[in-house]
This record gives C-alpha cells, structure tokens and sequence, in this order.
C-alpha cells in the first residue's frame, strides 16, 4: 500500500497505513485545507485481475462516520481512476459496489467517459477530501472481487 497526499501538490496533509493487531488496514491521518490542499489516498497496485461485467467489490470496513472514496484502475498508468463515494456509519459494515456504477474522475473531476466498463483492475485504493480540516480513521477488514 501507498498513501498519497495533497503535498505531490503543495498541501500539509498527512496520511499512513499500517496493519494492526487483528491483522486489519488502517487508513489514517489528517486532512488540512492550507496550500490549496485537503486530500490524503491510499493505494494499492497490483499484476491486472480479470473482472466480468456483472463483477462487484465487497467491502468489510470500519470508519469514523465519515465520506471517503473507493476507487479503480484498469492499469496503473491510467491517468484517470473510477470512482464512488460512500458514507461511513462508525460501525462494522459491508459495503457492496458494483463496478459498472464506477464514474471517471480526473483530478477530483468527472471526465466525459463511460462508468468502469473494463475487463480487469490493477489498483485499488481509497482516498478522503471532503472540504475541511479533520482527523480520519478507517479500518479495512477485507476487500473482495465478486
């Protein structure tokens, strides 16, 4: 896993992630709107696993009641991901997101592509930026392709 924050841009926020004891991701850190900056985003990046059209990702998560975004890649190199937004509850979830209801976004921007519609993925990751200084926390159980 690699977190990627609003510094490559000129921002302060500080993401990490680590394992913990019960074996589970933890995405965390903090979001600060100074420099023009207020994101932080955790990837993962992977040889392409096949999907079918009717394919979905099972989330397993934990947050702190906040938003955060799940998105793909077909290939890593790929300028745009595939994205959704998703609500956390502060309890043990399982959140199911079909990947046809994935939408291009291009730097915080929907770009006039269709919804994911690929045969495979290379990256996976989550990423929080929603307009305002705050501490995040979210728990990963486990992420399934089904």
């Amino acid at each position: 896993w690699q977190v990627v924050d609003d510094v490559v841009m000129g921002g302060i926020s500080s993401g990490m992630f680590s394992i913990n004891k019960k074996g589970n991701g933890v995405f965390t850190g903090n979001i600060s709107l100074e420099n023009n900056g207020g994101f932080s985003s955790v990837r993962s990046r992977f040889k392409e696993i096949s999907t079918k059209i009717n394919s979905k990702i099972v989330l397993r998560i934990k947050g702190d009641g906040k938003n955060y975004q799940f998105r793909v890649k077909e290939k890593s190199s790929d300028s745009h991901s595939y994205i959704t937004t998703f609500q956390t509850s502060k309890e043990w979830e399982t959140i199911n997101i079909p990947l046809s209801e994935l939408f291009p976004s291009y730097r915080g921007r929907k770009i006039d592509l269709p919804n994911f519609d690929k045969n495979g993925i290379a990256e996976i990751g989550f990423l929080i930026a929603n307009k305002k200084t705050e501490k995040f926390n979210l728990e990963i159980d486990s992420i399934v392709l089904e």
